[in-house]
């Protein structure tokens, strides 16, 4: 199906409590930020998303969690409502807008073997802060993306990863690829643009 680029305009926003129980893990959450880098992301991609985080419930402990990798802090897990309240710098409240879209392929794709192998990749990844290095790589990536250049070997992410690339990654262990063209890096927006995601609702932020 697709997420129409007015799917912000199309679907109103709910409340976090509303929607809750309508969450399920291997759900993404695509936003549209107003950050500097957010907006950097969008211009480069001429779409509106700037960001895409994974999601997965934790219903021993009755939290759903995002798993996302953040510019300044590297990859990270933290609860949704705490994500939905504010940005990665601490902005409140969230500075956009907030998607909840769900690939109509993963739950009968995800075998408990595979989710383990996600939950692997995804887990070990915790913590690991970009380096100036990684920064730079990443903005060449994107800078590659911006001139419809193909990536050198050299700057494909090896241990650090853009949002993107991140959830990309996960979803591979899942036995899901997202279709994009090879140039500069996957981006957002090329989730949005899977003609097997669809839309669940826009989150109101908290």
């Amino acid at each position: 199906m697709a997420v129409p680029d007015d799917a912000l305009e199309r679907y109103p926003p709910r409340p976090y409590h509303e929607i809750k129980h309508e969450i399920r893990t291997g759900d993404l959450i695509l936003c549209s930020g107003d950050a500097l880098f957010s907006r950097v992301i969008r211009l480069v991609t001429g779409s509106p998303w700037s960001h895409v985080a994974l999601v997965a419930r934790v219903d021993a402990i009755d939290r759903v969690m995002v798993l996302e990798s953040v510019e300044r802090l590297g990859v990270r897990a933290v609860a949704l409502r705490a994500f939905l309240a504010k940005d990665s710098t601490g902005r409140k409240p969230y500075p956009g807008r907030l998607l909840l879209v769900r690939h109509s392929e993963f739950e009968a794709k995800a075998t408990p073997r595979r989710l383990i192998a996600m939950a692997d990749f995804a887990v070990d990844r915790f913590g690991a802060p970009f380096s100036l290095r990684e920064v730079l790589k990443i903005g060449l990536r994107i800078f590659c993306g911006a001139i419809n250049v193909r990536i050198p070997g050299r700057l494909n992410p090896k241990t650090d990863y853009i949002c993107s690339e991140y959830v990309g990654k996960c979803y591979e262990r899942i036995g899901i690829l997202i279709p994009w063209d090879g140039r500069g890096f996957i981006a957002p927006c090329d989730f949005a643009r899977d003609p097997k995601i669809e839309v669940v609702a826009q989150i109101a932020p908290v």
